[in-house]
């Protein structure tokens, strides 16, 4: 499971984010509401955990643009604001739960499971044609042919079922999995849609990672796979 947390105060955000590592979570941690909103638009992500008070975009403006970009993933929305009011504002922009700062870990963590949990089998699995990707235990199937995929392999996978038909330019791929920040280049995302193929061919899948010239990678089904 993938968190985004934006936070500006950053001792909070790096505690947070070593509290939830510990827990088994992957985590990423920026400071600025600007930056979450373009790290939150890559869609890759199971759980956004947000302030309010935040230099560039407050959390409320932040929330507006992750739904009005029909982005579904669960917004928990950590504030000092306590007033009925302000809590109706960010239930308002979109945020699916409130924590009023300070607050317990164990609670913290219990309302990030139930909004895990609510997603139900969507944050399981993920499927197309006859294959499945298991987003617990990184693995691909079909039927019972399965086949673990690395880290990377991962990430490009799940981007690609989320994005169906709709074509992912190999930037987007590289800010998605490497982060914007890597020095990773354009061979990379190739050869690791390389051992995909090999990957999806050797299950017997009906997916085709298709390339398109100068758009980048999508996927389609084949009934004669």
């Amino acid at each position: 499971m993938k968190i985004l947390i934006i936070e500006d105060e950053r001792t909070l955000a790096d505690t947070l984010k070593a509290l939830l590592t510990k827990k088994g979570f992957e985590v990423e941690a920026v400071y600025d509401g600007e930056a979450g909103r373009e790290y939150a638009e890559l869609g890759i992500y199971d759980l956004l955990i947000l302030d309010v008070m935040m230099p560039k975009m407050n959390g409320y403006e932040l929330a507006r643009k992750v739904r009005s970009e029909r982005l579904g993933v669960p917004i928990l929305m950590l504030t000092a604001k306590s007033s009925v009011e302000d809590r109706i504002e960010g239930l308002n922009a979109g945020a699916d739960y409130y924590l009023t700062k300070p607050f317990d870990t164990r609670e913290l963590l219990a309302s990030i499971n139930a909004l895990l949990r609510r997603q139900g089998a969507e944050v399981d699995v993920l499927s197309l044609g006859n294959t499945v990707l298991d987003l617990e235990s990184a693995s691909i199937s079909v039927g019972e042919r399965s086949v673990r995929l690395s880290a990377r392999e991962f990430d490009i996978m799940r981007s690609l079922m989320k994005s169906g038909s709709r074509n992912l330019s190999k930037e987007t791929i590289l800010a998605r999995v490497w982060g914007y920040d890597s020095e990773a280049v354009a061979n990379h995302v190739e050869v690791y849609v390389g051992f995909l193929r090999k990957k999806l061919k050797l299950i017997g899948s009906d997916i085709r990672i298709e390339a398109v010239r100068n758009l980048g990678y999508h996927l389609e089904t084949d009934s004669h796979a």
